[in-house]
């Protein structure tokens, strides 16, 4: 028999590594055919076993994470059980973004788990009946769960979570990356301390991610105030693949008579003239020719533009008569749906190309997609390597195929699509995957809205709790360590004038007449904002739901899960929304904001705009693009000065993040200065290049300010869950801490002052 590492060092021998593993874990490796673990899976081996260190391990994705956490951990509840040493209760406990995630995993997982004599269960939305009530009766093995799932257990079964987890030996957090620095983050963090305070002791943690920026920041998430003790595995090194991709740029033109100018997909230099929209046609044709009879995954940005290209792909598809492989995947479609396409990609009997939004760009298993498309610019690094790490897993190189558009040029173009912008933020995304950059979370939020649910969440979980306890068990020695006593007084104060918490004789804190309804509403899990939509049905089938906003008349048409519909009938006390094929139809507007762009993004551009090198990847059309923008930042003298008049206007380029953008022009507008942000550029109104740099270069040379004095001025600060809640002095707190990075705009500003700005034009 082998006997358990004593060591929590990490094994670099794969042969040594295996030999450490239980017999059982052994077994179903040879029963694999591997021929060995991969090195991430050997360095992993000693750590997670021994249980004496929370471990992330960071390797590219398909490369045997999963198993990297799971061979070690099944074999440590092995030897667990064979010492007799086994506690009852759930014994590993694995949390996942996604649902579709956990399905996934749970597939994967089943096998090992039998091996080694362990039930697996899972817990989430989609989840029902008997497999809900199993866990909690019988509760045991490993359990897969989202973070809301895991919420929902504390609040309605509080009293039980010591005995649930009792027997926990190990956490698992899947793609911690997507959490760091977000409202669900924040509840993560909380519900994984809540549970060593429920069960009295500390409890390994193992995250896995293929995309992390700082291992520091990581670790510092993974476990608060102990990061320096976290073991690391794995990196950017393991990232060996090949990549092949190609740029396709494309020029529309909106013209009398519905005429556009776009790149022709059957060569790289060709050009047509045709109608309204084709550059959406075009794109959408070169997918049908390079894609068509493949499986691929196509990364359209919006969920309203998967439908528009889902629409224009079936509809080519019913033209020629040819089976339609083309299909939609976002998260407004219902979960059958969503699977349906999922198995289409998975399956070796036909080829599906899913047209999708972030849905599929974390994790789940479809198996090898041939090729990645993404239309449009790419918002973060992060979110490209995850996609391009979906392709190529049959031992061959990931293909990424890109699509970026720009208007025509016209003598009334402004200077800020003159720039090209779309086609250099897609070349300086890719430049910085290439050199295996990613954007550094942002981590300065104060969490107020989630620390709101969890004080509820909390106070159910117990049937009340006293300001102290809570203080205690969330702030000082919780994850919301950023929340002063005075400040977590003052929000106890909030909540209680907004009728969210009321306070008994003893001092015992209750959920009051607003918190009850908050706590007993199925949205109370999650720490994100829902809005209430409409579902979808047509004969019966349940094919997703849109916003509630979204104006539907009986009659109206309807492009959804990329087909056309007719509406039948709008009952809006159930909001259900009866349909019927239809020949026409537009896709519906979702609600949603684009991701953040990163500072390091924005200087890659400036840098790209500043040189003569044009990347291999690039179209003919491509390179046009960028030759004009390159020709445009130098013919507005962007190289000599970051101003630029503009009739009466002055436009400013920082060539930085959204964070500094929307902290510098919250300071310009504290200077009476009325300004609009337009991507990379901030536009001054009625503003002369002298009166604005005078005003910069005074700000610069000031000392910072305060945030919260900058905060002040905003007048719509309210963006989380549950800010309604926060007073006045809160919210501009909230704020100034989430939306604002005062010391690196300031910096910024220094560097905007001293870059030849005496020479505004």
């Amino acid at each position: 028999m082998n006997s358990q590492a004593s060591s929590s060092k990490a094994i670099a021998d794969p042969a040594k590594a295996y030999e450490c593993l239980h017999p059982k874990v052994q077994e179903w490796i040879w029963h694999q055919q591997w021929q060995q673990l991969r090195a991430t899976q050997a360095e992993a081996v000693g750590p997670i076993l021994t249980g004496e260190t929370d471990v992330i391990v960071s390797a590219a994705t398909a490369s045997g994470k999963t198993e990297a956490a799971w061979l070690p951990i099944c074999s440590a509840l092995a030897f667990d059980a064979d010492a007799g040493k086994s506690q009852p209760g759930v014994k590993a406990l694995y949390i996942s973004p996604l649902k579709a995630l956990i399905n996934d995993q749970y597939g994967r997982l089943q096998e090992l788990a039998r091996y080694v004599d362990v039930p697996i269960y899972r817990r989430h939305g989609d989840v029902t009946g008997s497999d809900r009530k199993s866990i909690s009766q019988n509760p045991d093995g490993l359990l897969l769960i989202t973070p809301e799932s895991l919420e929902a257990l504390f609040v309605h079964q509080g009293t039980r979570i010591p005995i649930m987890l009792n027997g926990l030996r190990y956490v698992v957090i899947d793609e911690l990356h997507s959490f760091i620095g977000t409202e669900r983050g924040a509840q993560l963090q909380s519900l994984l301390h809540r549970v060593e305070l429920a069960i009295r002791r500390r409890v390994p943690r193992v995250a896995l991610s293929a995309t992390l920026a700082d291992p520091r920041i990581a670790a510092d998430f993974l476990r608060p105030s102990s990061g320096p003790n976290v073991t690391f595995i794995g990196g950017a090194s393991n990232d060996q693949s090949e990549l092949q991709l190609i740029l396709r740029g494309y020029v529309s033109l909106q013209k009398p008579g519905g005429d556009r100018s776009a790149d022709n997909d059957a060569t790289d230099d060709e050009e047509d003239r045709v109608d309204d929209a084709v550059e959406t046609r075009s794109i959408a044709e070169n997918i049908f020719k390079h894609m068509r009879g493949k499986d691929n995954l196509v990364f359209a940005n919006s969920r309203r533009n998967v439908e528009i290209y889902t629409d224009i792909l079936t509809r080519m598809c019913e033209d020629l008569r040819v089976p339609n492989e083309f299909l939609a995947h976002h998260g407004n479609l219902s979960k059958e749906h969503r699977e349906d396409v999922e198995r289409k990609l998975k399956s070796s009997e036909s080829y599906a190309t899913a047209i999708c939004t972030s849905t599929l760009e974390m994790g789940i298993d479809i198996g090898s997609a041939d090729a990645v498309g993404q239309i449009g610019a790419p918002s973060s690094v992060s979110a490209l390597r995850q996609r391009v790490g979906r392709s190529g897993r049959r031992g061959g190189p990931a293909i990424l195929r890109m699509y970026a558009t720009e208007p025509e040029l016209t003598d009334k173009t402004a200077p800020v699509d003159q720039l090209r912008t779309q086609t250099v933020q897609t070349i300086a995304v890719v430049e910085l995957l290439l050199a295996k950059w990613y954007e550094p979370p942002n981590t300065a939020s104060l969490h107020l809205s989630t620390l709101i649910q969890q004080i509820l969440s909390v106070i159910a979980q117990h049937g009340g709790a006293t300001a102290p306890q809570l203080f205690s068990a969330l702030c000082s020695h919780g994850p919301f360590v950023r929340v002063s006593r005075d400040m977590f007084l003052r929000l106890l104060r909030d909540l209680g004038q907004n009728d969210v918490i009321s306070q008994a004789s003893d001092g015992t804190l209750l959920p009051g007449g607003v918190g009850e309804k908050l706590v007993n509403h199925y949205s109370f899990y999650s720490a994100f904002q829902t809005s209430q939509e409409y579902r979808l049905v047509a004969h019966g089938r349940t094919l997703g739901s849109i916003p509630i906003d979204y104006p539907l008349l009986i009659g109206s048409l309807l492009v959804f899960a990329g087909r056309r519909w007719k509406v039948l009938n709008v009952d809006t006390d159930a909001k259900v929304i009866e349909l019927t094929r239809a020949k026409g139809g537009r896709p519906p507007e979702f609600t949603g904001s684009g991701a953040e762009i990163a500072d390091g993004i924005r200087q890659k551009m400036r840098a790209l705009y500043q040189n003569t090198i044009v990347p291999a990847y690039l179209s003919a059309t491509s390179q046009r693009l960028l030759s004009e923008g390159r020709t445009a930042f130098h013919r507005l003298r962007l190289d000599r000065s970051p101003l630029y008049a503009y009739g009466n206007h002055t436009i400013l380029f920082p060539w930085r993040g959204d964070l500094i953008m929307n902290t510098l022009a919250v300071a310009l507008k504290r200077e009476g200065l009325e300004v609009s942000e337009d991507g990379v550029a901030i536009e001054c109104k009625d503003t002369s290049p002298e009166s604005l740099l005078r005003i910069l270069t005074r700000l610069a040379s000031s000392p910072e300010p305060d945030p919260c004095s900058l905060a002040n001025d905003v007048l719509v600060k309210q963006q989380d869950k549950h800010d309604q809640y926060l007073g006045e002095s809160l919210l501009t707190e909230a704020y100034a801490a989430r939306s604002l990075d005062v010391p690196a705009t300031w910096s910024a500003l220094r560097d905007i002052t001293s870059a030849r700005a005496d020479d505004p034009h």
